[in-house]
């Protein structure tokens, strides 16, 4: 079973669309959404948005269902590079952008932890529209050109930026479950008012955008 997390009610609702024979099933906090897309077997749910909320999203979703592989999932913010507005981007890497554990450690690395975690590699063609690289998770809405160049002074090869997909990968890595990110960008901080391409972004945006995610589970084999 592959595992599906995404942080808002917006992006559960322009998901499940794509999963056949859904049964919910509630349990504690969350609820979990079963079905398939195309040959695979899926879990998805909502984890809340931040950190703390995919964590324990994450952790739930491994104790119930054992997934085989967990994929986040939903929208990000572009980071300036060569990602833009309704651009997908896979990840190779993911990275806190707001972690510092002290003297020893490097600037975005968790303790105990890589500085990034690597993700599983996705035979996803790079082409218009799809993008590979590095995602930054932090726990703010980076919204100002002054949020971007510090990332970019840090990682200056990020392509996305995220609330969750870092504590995904945390967990997952805790767990010794394989883990990616596919995230769709719908603003880009800095750029104009960024908040406004935000909230156009949900009504603008069409819902081929999550089909990269079908697409992914039905062609990738050793999922």
């Amino acid at each position: 079973m592959i595992g599906i997390i995404v942080a808002m009610d917006k992006e559960l609702e322009l998901l499940l669309p794509l999963v056949d024979g859904v049964r919910e099933f509630a349990d504690g906090r969350f609820t979990f959404y079963c079905g398939g897309i195309g040959p695979r077997e899926i879990v998805a749910m909502k984890s809340g948005i931040g950190k703390v909320n995919a964590a324990l999203a994450t952790q739930a979703m491994i104790d119930r269902f054992q997934p085989s592989f967990i994929l986040s999932s939903g929208v990000a913010g572009g980071a300036g590079g060569r990602a833009g507005i309704l651009d997908v981007v896979v990840a190779d890497r993911v990275v806190y952008g707001d972690v510092w554990c002290g003297p020893g450690t490097m600037w975005g690395e968790a303790a105990g932890c890589p500085l990034y975690f690597t993700t599983k590699p996705l035979d996803v063609p790079e082409e218009e529209g799809v993008k590979h690289g590095l995602i930054c998770s932090s726990d703010r809405f980076i919204s100002t050109v002054e949020d971007v160049e510090f990332l970019r002074e840090n990682f200056p090869d990020v392509l996305a930026v995220d609330m969750e997909s870092g504590a995904i990968a945390q967990t997952c890595y805790l767990n010794n479950v394989p883990f990616a990110a596919v995230r769709v960008v719908s603003d880009t901080p800095g750029a104009g008012d960024n908040v406004a391409q935000y909230s156009d972004f949900w009504s603008d945006a069409p819902k081929a955008t999550f089909k990269v995610v079908r697409k992914i589970l039905e062609t990738v084999e050793d999922l």
